[in-house]
């Protein structure tokens, strides 16, 4: 039946393109004869053969044969427009294709098992206990929670593809799982903290497996949405992970509910999170009182940077999370299939968002030894 499907899927785009079918197949730079036996049902398309119909063709891989449905989806934003959250889901759409595009290139993401947490207790203790199992997992493959760069730890430990794009403002992030992605797509900001925990946010939707279809939080911090049970449990999985217990009383020692403002800073700049992210949850722990949490929570991520004379690096924060990040897992094996002869360049050169003949031309270039053998010469 899939065949049928992307048999006569194959044979629209020919149509459509106005060529012959030998035109389309030599255009395609494929063997006439084999096309023509797989439009017959003699021959199965090969992985190859299909990447190719699909790029001349203009369309995805999963088209052709025939695999359409919605992906799970959960978004996190801030008073979301429509045309936020439309880029949003546009530019996971493409990531996410192209990782089913690879599974089907025999370039499947590793699996990793998600952290197994019941359902009993309250939502916060859940997520809790959720993020606990994260954090052990992660710190006994050798990774760290408290990195300065999330990022990477979240692609190589959870087997997550992580995107920080360019988007209107209405969107903080959005978590994709389906059959051969699980994705988190995040923007671009001047507010680091607040990037750091939409990452760990939506790290939480996912490994609890959240949201099916569709799922928008308009402002994370509105009573209202946080009442909701998928966004209560992902907010505390977000501080837990974020600020491990274990590390935190460490971190405050014998100071606790002594801990001045200055100490409370110091703090904030060591763990990455904002003054109230913080502030709640070592009330939470009970390492300080109600009253030094509301005192604080007051305080901004910049007082905290003036306080401890770390200006100059919140300042180097804030530069880099207003950089884009491509996910490196996702570029490496699209340009792997390229490289073993599974894809065409166009794949990768759509993911990196480079003209297939540019691209191609640097590559050529980069291949070329330097004259006389010798490394070539730069300008100072």
């Amino acid at each position: 039946m899939a065949e049928d499907v992307t048999a006569a899927r194959v044979r629209a785009l020919i149509e459509s393109s106005g060529l012959t079918q030998a035109d389309f197949a030599a255009k395609a730079g494929l063997d006439a004869s084999k096309i023509s036996k797989s439009l017959k049902g003699v021959r199965r398309f090969t992985s190859l053969d299909l990447a190719r119909i699909a790029e001349l063709g203009g369309v995805s891989v999963d088209w052709l044969l025939g695999v359409e449905g919605a992906p799970a989806v959960a978004a996190r934003a801030l008073g979301a427009e429509p045309s936020a959250v439309e880029v949003a889901v546009r530019e996971a759409t493409r990531f996410a294709q192209a990782r089913a595009d690879l599974a089907f290139l025999g370039y499947p993401r590793p699996p990793h098992p998600a952290p197994v947490v019941s359902t009993d207790g309250s939502l916060v203790e859940q997520g809790i206990r959720l993020a606990e199992a994260a954090v052990a997992g992660l710190r006994a493959a050798g990774g760290d929670p408290l990195a300065h760069d999330l990022a990477p730890v979240v692609e190589e430990h959870f087997g997550v593809d992580l995107a920080v794009v360019e988007m209107p403002d209405g969107c903080d992030g959005l978590a994709w799982s389906d059959e051969h992605a699980h994705l988190i797509l995040v923007g671009t900001t001047e507010y680091p903290t607040r990037q750091r925990f939409t990452i760990a946010h939506e790290l939480g939707h996912l490994l609890a497996a959240d949201d099916q279809g569709l799922h928008m939080d308009e402002d994370v911090m509105d009573p209202d949405r946080r009442r909701q049970p998928s966004e209560t449990r992902a907010n505390s999985f977000a501080a837990a992970f974020l600020l491990p217990a274990d590390d935190l009383r460490e971190a405050v020692g014998s100071e606790g509910r002594s801990l001045t403002v200055d100490a409370f800073a110091a703090l904030v700049l060591r763990f990455m999170v904002s003054p109230s992210t913080l502030a709640y949850r070592l009330d939470s722990l009970g390492l300080i009182s109600a009253e030094q949490r509301e005192e604080f929570r007051e305080l901004t991520t910049a007082a905290c940077a003036a306080r401890t004379g770390a200006t100059g690096r919140f300042a180097e924060w804030i530069e880099s999370s207003r950089q884009s990040r491509l996910p490196s897992a996702l570029v490496r094996d699209t340009f792997t299939a390229y490289v073993e002869g599974r894809s065409t360049l166009r794949p990768f050169a759509n993911l990196v968002g480079l003209d297939v003949e540019s691209l191609r031309r640097a590559l050529d270039a980069s291949a070329e030894p330097a004259a006389g053998g010798d490394e070539p010469e730069f300008a100072p």
